[in-house]
C-alpha cells in the first residue's frame, strides 16, 4: 500500500470516525471540491463533516490506485443511505489539493448473475501495462461506445466473457446487450456524450464520461479490469448531475484537464 492511497483511505474512514488527523494531508490553500452537494475549500468540507449522522455513517474502502498525481478509490458508504463511490483525488506537491467523486444508491439485491457492486478483485496485476490499458480503454470507448463498431467487439473482448456489476445488467455480451436493451426500454437508455479522465493501474482502468441516462445528465465513471490484453470485468457508478443552480460550488463536476 502506498503512502497515498493510505492517506485517502485514511481520510475516508475520517468520515465515519471523527478522526481530525487526516486532514492535515489536504492543503488548505488550494483544496478544490467538484462534489456539487458540498462547498468549496475546507469550509465546505467541514460543513461536509458536521452534517454526518453521528455514530451512523460507514466508510469501507474496497479498492485504492495510483495514476501519477492521482489516488482514486472504490467504497462503501452509509451516510443517508447505503451508497457506492467512487473518489479521485489530485495531489501537488505532497497535498491533496482536488478532489471528484461520483456515488449511487447502493442496489438492493444482486445483479441478474448474482455479483454484488463492490465485490470481486481488489489488487491490481500487470503494473507495468498500466499505458497499454490505459490506452485499450479509449480505444474501446471510441471504437464501441461512440461509433458503435461491432466488428470490432472481438479486439476488446475475450468471446463473450465478460462479468459485470452493474445492478441491472447479467455477465457475458448477451447479457450486456439485453440490459440496455431493456433499460433503454424502460425510458433509462444509456448514451456517452465524451471521455473526461482516464486513470489506472496495473488491470484496473477508470474512465470518468459525461452522458445521459434516460433524459438526465449523468457522470459515468466506469472500473474495467483488463486481462492478457481484453476486458474481464465491469463496475460502474451513475450520478446525476445536477442543475447549475443548486450546485454548491462553482467548480464543476469534472475539469480534469487532458483525458489521459
Amino acid at each position: 500500500m502506498s503512502e497515498r492511497k493510505q492517506q485517502v483511505i485514511d481520510l475516508l474512514k475520517s468520515l465515519e470516525t471523527g478522526d481530525p488527523k487526516p486532514i492535515a494531508y489536504i492543503n488548505p490553500n488550494k483544496y478544490i471540491q467538484h462534489n456539487l452537494a458540498v462547498g468549496d475549500g475546507m469550509a465546505g468540507l467541514g460543513v461536509l463533516f458536521a452534517s454526518l449522522p453521528k455514530g451512523a455513517t460507514r466508510v469501507n474502502t474496497v479498492r485504492a490506485f495510483e495514476d501519477g498525481d492521482f489516488v482514486f478509490v472504490h467504497t462503501e458508504y452509509d451516510f443517508f443511505g447505503p451508497k457506492i463511490g467512487f473518489d479521485v483525488f489530485r495531489y501537488e506537491d505532497g497535498k491533496i489539493v482536488e478532489h471528484w467523486d461520483n456515488l449511487q444508491e447502493t442496489a438492493a439485491k444482486p445483479s441478474p448473475s448474482g455479483h454484488t457492486m463492490i465485490d470481486g478483485p481488489t489488487t491490481p496485476a500487470d503494473l507495468n501495462k498500466t499505458a497499454a490499458n490505459k490506452a485499450l480503454m479509449h480505444a474501446y470507448m471510441d471504437d464501441i461506445v461512440f461509433n458503435h463498431r461491432r466488428e470490432k467487439f472481438p479486439v476488446y473482448f475475450d468471446g463473450t466473457n465478460y462479468i459485470q456489476h452493474n445492478p441491472w445488467v447479467a455477465d457475458q455480451l448477451t447479457g450486456l446487450a439485453a440490459g440496455l436493451q431493456t433499460l433503454a426500454r424502460e425510458g433509462r437508455a444509456v448514451h456517452y456524450d465524451r471521455v473526461h479522465k482516464i486513470l489506472g493501474e496495473g488491470s484496473f482502468v477508470l474512465v470518468i464520461s459525461e452522458g445521459t441516462f434516460g433524459e438526465q445528465p449523468t457522470a459515468y465513471y466506469d472500473l474495467y479490469r483488463i486481462e492478457q490484453g481484453k476486458i474481464a470485468e465491469h463496475w460502474d457508478v451513475l450520478e446525476a448531475i445536477p442543475l447549475r443552480s443548486e450546485w454548491k460550488n462553482p467548480n464543476g463536476k469534472f475539469g480534469f484537464g487532458p483525458a489521459i
